[in-house]
């Protein structure tokens, strides 16, 4: 892949090589992709269909592309070798599933939308093809989200996965198909905090706090903000409150039940968990990354249309 430049001054990476400081005092640069991966969402029809038409498309500026389903993590990652960009077509499920795909390789992503919200997609199906060409040509700029680092403790017999997963989104430790809160206590960098009576509890990433947990009451972060959510879902005379930890903090999770609960990393990874089960979640050294041709300011003059669900 090619060099990062980190322009420290604005808080923006570019992708690129050999730059130059151009009279506008903007950075110049050359950047050649010469290998691009696409994911596309296999249950949209749609989301193929184009899959192939980008492939040929991009085959006729000399770049080498492959195609993958997105759901297929393991096929992902056996190509991802000497990939300079990443496609996801679909939505923000398929990105997030991009984003766990690549999470070591720093590989970054552009979302193409075919879903409904896409906060964390780029390009409407319609723009595409006008607008990969400058992305291609370097014009794009790199949008670095924090991700969160969970551990769970003790693993299940059962469970084949590692005991250590990453999340774009959120880590979510809930109650299971029966409907009877559970009981986890929270701690915050070792000093406790609360013993949560609820249905569960969400801790989420400034990318992810446009999901679940907006719907569970927690407030909006600016996607690059480094600082996460602690909040707990439908919580029964316990402590009702979202909590805005700074980057640096470690939570620690314990759950109680009667009955077999859930984790749930970025809502496709999910787990089930006895209790006892403990988990302990901070930032990872890990980021996603994601390459961008609009505006940096896009997404708070985009707000209000994407939680509507306007493309």
């Amino acid at each position: 892949m090619a060099d990062a430049v980190d322009l420290k001054s604005t808080g923006v990476i570019l992708v690129g090589s050999s730059p130059t400081l151009g009279t506008n005092s903007k950075l110049e640069w050359i950047l050649v992709m010469k290998k691009v991966g696409i994911l596309y969402h296999p249950m949209i029809e749609a989301a193929y269909t184009m899959a192939k038409e980008l492939q040929d498309f991009l085959g006729c500026r000399d770049v080498s592309v492959w195609l993958c389903s997105a759901w297929e993590a393991e096929r992902i990652k056996a190509q991802i070798n000497e990939t300079d960009l990443i496609l996801s077509i679909g939505g923000d499920g398929a990105i997030l599933r991009a984003a766990q795909a690549v999470i070591h390789s720093q590989i970054p992503i552009t979302g193409i939308n075919l879903g409904k919200l896409g906060f964390m997609t780029e390009l409407s199906a319609n723009e595409a093809k006008d607008r990969l060409p400058p992305l291609l040509d370097g014009k794009g700029w790199i949008d670095e989200r924090a991700i969160l680092e969970a551990e769970l403790s003790p693993m299940e017999q059962e469970h084949k996965l590692p005991g250590t997963f990453y999340a774009l989104n959120d880590v979510v430790l809930a109650r299971g198909a029966i409907a009877r809160m559970v009981y986890i206590e929270a701690s915050i960098d070792g000093e406790p905090v609360t013993t949560y009576k609820a249905d569960g509890v969400i801790v989420a990433t400034a990318t992810g706090s446009t999901g679940y947990s907006l719907a569970a009451g927690g407030p909006i972060l600016h996607p690059q903000a480094k600082e996460f959510i602690l909040l707990p879902i439908m919580p029964h005379l316990s402590l009702a409150y979202t909590l805005v930890l700074p980057p640096t903090a470690v939570v620690k999770l314990c759950i109680t039940t009667t009955l077999q609960a859930t984790l749930s990393i970025d809502g496709h990874i999910n787990l089930p968990v006895s209790s006892g089960a403990n988990i302990t979640i901070k930032h990872s050294s890990n980021t996603a990354r994601f390459l961008r041709i609009h505006s940096q300011m896009s997404f708070y003059s985009s707000l209000e249309q994407k939680l509507k669900g306007k493309k």
